[in-house]
């Protein structure tokens, strides 16, 4: 390979890796992923662990005994009986002294309950103590109409249901939990790194033909290696960003509950990881070419959002379908769009991490991904010769068809 395309290559890298925007970016994503992933035990440190008094006024006839018994392995609450006047309570709640309290009372056989506090923006305490109440009434009505614990308990015991696939090397329910989860974080990082990388793309090209940086640099370069060395060479840059941030992530998360909690797994399926990359990679290739083909046509900087519309439209559009997909990757429009080539980085992937997907069906996706890459690289690097020295007032989608009209000449 030229020379010239390796100076290109390494050039576009080394200047953005060294750029302060690209270590600013790193930086804050990599702290929001960290952030994110020690997310338990961040609120956990903020929160207020001491105990939350709560005053009972029982006007019933043994609730407050019950009651007390539901809430008894709850550390956060702490029932307290006050029978002495309603004034008092609400004095030791305005000092502090309680966080709140509650008056029992029942109306025509029903169960009354009011709850006082300072303010009632503390959902989550409010929450306990309906629940304990309503195993409470549960309780109290039953033993009237003279059930026993036992029948109670086998009324309102949940149905387990055990799911059992017949195909042949299903996945389990806990397979797919786990396949869902990694493969929504993968959609996700794949979704805004395209977006972001693209449009950089987008935007280098044009910054550099507005100010006709582009005449000197194809009297040295041709158009063909300048495309391809900016392609690759940001490429390569969100490949080690995304490998930073994504090794920070895992790092903080493999050191927390939280792994196990999304994803049931101490380590990663090395399968899945490695179809991601490769989806990840072909995607990007993709729409890199699309939008720096689109930004050789463009006069003007401003008018780049403009042009990048449709394709970020296709982006957003697969990433949309791939979120319905996790819930239904047997759709027959879901497989169907698995093997359309601009949403088939996002959705034989998920197909792949949910499903048994054939190999024939694996196979067919890439190699017509991989054949719309090369039909793009053909149809764009003459479409990226002539845009480069396109200078028109106002962009639009008919310049392209100029040209491919200009490399005939």
């Amino acid at each position: 390979m030229n020379n010239k395309f390796w100076i290109v290559f390494l050039h576009t890298y080394v200047t953005k890796l060294k750029s302060k925007s690209f270590f600013i970016s790193t930086i804050i994503t990599a702290f929001i992923v960290f952030g994110i992933s020690q997310l338990d035990r961040i609120i956990e440190a903020f929160s207020d662990n001491a105990q939350k008094t709560i005053g009972v006024i029982d006007e019933t006839n043994g609730w407050y005994e019950a009651l007390q018994s539901q809430l008894q392995s709850n550390k956060e609450i702490k029932l307290v009986r006050h029978d002495k006047s309603e004034e008092q309570a609400k004095e030791l709640v305005q000092t502090e002294k309680w966080y709140a309290y509650i008056v029992l009372d029942v109306q025509n056989g029903q169960p009354k309950v009011t709850y006082y506090a300072k303010n009632i923006a503390d959902s989550d305490v409010t929450h306990e103590i309906e629940q304990a109440l309503q195993q409470v009434k549960i309780a109290m009505m039953a033993k009237q109409i003279g059930l026993t614990y036992e029948q109670i308990n086998a009324l309102y015991a949940p149905i387990v249901m055990e799911k059992v696939a017949l195909e042949q090397h299903a996945k389990t329910e806990e397979q797919l939990n786990q396949a869902r989860a990694i493969v929504y974080v993968l959609l996700f990082a794949m979704y805004m790194f395209v977006l972001m990388y693209g449009s950089m793309i987008m935007m280098e090209v044009a910054t550099e033909k507005s100010s006709r940086i582009m005449e000197i640099l194809i009297s040295s370069i041709s158009p063909i290696q300048q495309l391809f060395g900016k392609i690759l060479g940001i490429a390569l840059l969100s490949l080690t960003q995304f490998i930073l941030i994504f090794s920070v992530g895992y790092a903080s998360m493999k050191n927390s509950d939280m792994l196990r909690q999304l994803i049931g797994m101490d380590e990663l399926p090395l399968p899945l990881i490695l179809y991601g990359i490769l989806f990840f990679l072909l995607g990007y290739l993709l729409y890199a070419m699309l939008f720096a083909v689109l930004g050789s046509i463009v006069s003007r900087v401003e008018e780049v959002q403009q042009m990048a519309g449709p394709v970020t439209m296709l982006v957003v559009a697969a990433f949309i379908m791939a979120m319905f997909g996790l819930n239904a990757p047997e759709s027959p429009f879901i497989t169907a769009m698995s093997f359309v080539p601009f949403f088939t980085p996002m959705i034989m992937f998920l197909r792949i991490g949910m499903l048994n997907v054939s190999t024939w069906e694996i196979v067919l996706s890439i190699g017509l991904l991989v054949g719309t890459i090369a039909f793009l690289f053909v149809f764009g690097s003459k479409v990226y010769r002539g845009g480069v020295l396109m200078y028109n007032q106002a962009s639009s989608w008919k310049d392209l068809k100029q040209a491919w009209q200009l490399t005939k000449k």
